[in-house]
C-alpha cells in the first residue's frame, strides 16, 4: 500500500509535555548516561543549568508521550504491524531542563519510496517549544513496509 503523497505538508495533532525528573533520570540511567547534570539536581545547578539537564535523545520519549500513541499511524492509514522505526535526528536551539512544558508539533516533511515501493519512508520534522520559543528540532522517519511488494 503506497502512502498518499498529499500527506506532505500535513500536520499532526500538536500535543504538549511536562518534563519530569523522575523520568530524566530514568531515562539517564537507561542509556547509561553518568553525567551527573542528568541525575542530580545539585550537580546540574553546579554546571550552571536552572534544573536537571535532558539527555540528548530524551525528545524522542518525550514525542512518543502522546494522549494516542498510534496518532501517527491513524493519520497516515498504516499498518502498524509494518512499521519500523528507521531514523532519528536532533537539533538544540536552547537547554531543555526538568520543570519545563513543552510543546511538539510535527509535520510530513517527505515520503521516499525505495526497491519500487516495497519500502517506504515518512520523514517527519518535529518543532518542539517552550512557552512559544523554538528549543529543538527533530527529524525522524519511519519505514513502512509494503507486505504484498515481491510476492
Amino acid at each position: 500500500m503506497a502512502l498518499d503523497k498529499d500527506l506532505i505538508g500535513k500536520r499532526i495533532p500538536t500535543h504538549t509535555v511536562d518534563i519530569e525528573r523522575g523520568q530524566l533520570r530514568f531515562f539517564a540511567k537507561a542509556i547509561g548516561e553518568t553525567d551527573p547534570v542528568y541525575a542530580d539536581v545539585e550537580a546540574a545547578k553546579a554546571a550552571g543549568h536552572r534544573d536537571l539537564l535532558v539527555p540528548p535523545t530524551y525528545l524522542f520519549c518525550a514525542d512518543s508521550r502522546r494522549t494516542d500513541g498510534f496518532d501517527m499511524v491513524k493519520f497516515a492509514d498504516i499498518d502498524i504491524r509494518h512499521v519500523l522505526h528507521a531514523e532519528q535526528s536532533f537539533t538544540y536551539h536552547r537547554p531543555i531542563h526538568a520543570g519545563d512544558s513543552l510543546t511538539f508539533e510535527a509535520v510530513v516533511e517527505d515520503i521516499v519510496s525505495k526497491k519500487g515501493g516495497a519500502l517506504e519512508f515518512l520523514v517527519l520534522l518535529v518543532t518542539v517549544f517552550r512557552d512559544g520559543e523554538l528549543v529543538a528540532e527533530v527529524r525522524k522517519s519511519l519505514a513502512i513496509r509494503d507486505p504484498k511488494a515481491g510476492k
